[in-house]
């Protein structure tokens, strides 16, 4: 199954994607208190049918949503960085209000020469965990989505916290569905390819992950209670761009695509 949210009458709402069209569900918010019997009812969906180029869509998790990120996360960006291997899920925070859906223009911080790329694996939690073992984290996954986590590496580098470098506006698109896990059992083997003004710069497997996403479920509900509609964003394979030689960013007129095999494409422009 795939899922979107739209802004139906100025409130945001869960429908179910087929082909080029959205049934419409119910509420984001009422999709995550319950969201197994709203899964069931999905199935039989029998509302009328609206074309996705005429609904406004929006990001398909509630506003109390955490958005959880792992760094170095796939063994060669960590190369190419010259770090380390972790030895536990490097797991940074983002706000759910950078959250935004493909073709949302994301602007360049004022102080920034420009914004870096990181195609990513989101893992959107379908319900609670606390303290859960790998297996309990696996059933916990509501589905799978595309993520870019648009960095602002100047004020990311300047100190050791990357919050400020990690939260700019509008810097986290997502979508453009979630694919529920009973359609993709296995995202353990994707490809991952981002695209930037047309040109390949990432291209990787999601098997090169250090922490597959169940093990940094797992690792994270020990710390806190994980809880539907939460994010994890499950890091980035080698190609960033400030890494490059010479270094290279996206500016406004650029356009950015993050591909993932059985997902789709998340486009977004640079403003």
């Amino acid at each position: 199954m795939r899922l979107a949210a739209f802004d139906d009458e100025g409130v945001a709402t869960m429908g179910v994607v087929d082909g080029s069209v959205l049934s419409p569900l119910c509420p984001v918010d009422a999709f995550y208190a319950e969201v197994d019997q709203w899964l069931a009812r999905a199935a039989h969906v029998d509302t009328a049918e609206r074309p996705l180029e005429t609904v406004r869509c929006v990001p398909p998790v509630p506003d109390t949503a955490r958005v959880l990120c792992v760094g170095l996360n796939y063994r060669s960006h960590a190369a190419e960085a010259n770090e380390d291997l972790p030895a536990a899920p490097n797991v940074f925070a983002r706000w759910a209000n950078t959250l935004v859906v493909g073709d949302t223009p994301v602007p360049v911080p004022p102080r920034e020469d420009g914004l870096d790329w990181e195609g990513e694996l989101a893992v959107v939690v379908g319900r609670s965990l606390l303290n859960g073992t790998v297996d309990q984290a696996r059933e916990a996954i509501l589905g799978y989505s595309c993520f870019n986590d648009l960095s602002a590496r100047a004020f990311q580098m300047a100190v050791s916290q990357w919050t400020l470098g990690k939260n700019a506006d509008r810097s986290g698109p997502i979508g453009p569905v979630i694919v529920t896990r009973d359609e993709l059992p296995d995202a353990g083997s994707l490809l991952l390819e981002t695209r930037v003004n047309g040109e390949t710069v990432q291209s990787a497997k999601t098997d090169q992950m250090i922490f597959k996403p169940d093990d940094v479920l797992a690792y994270t509900s020990g710390s806190l209670t994980l809880h539907p509609g939460d994010v994890l964003a499950t890091g980035t394979p080698e190609g960033v761009g400030f890494l490059r030689t010479p270094p290279r960013l996206l500016h406004a007129g650029d356009r950015v695509e993050v591909e993932i095999e059985s997902i789709g494409v998340l486009r977004t422009p640079i403003a």
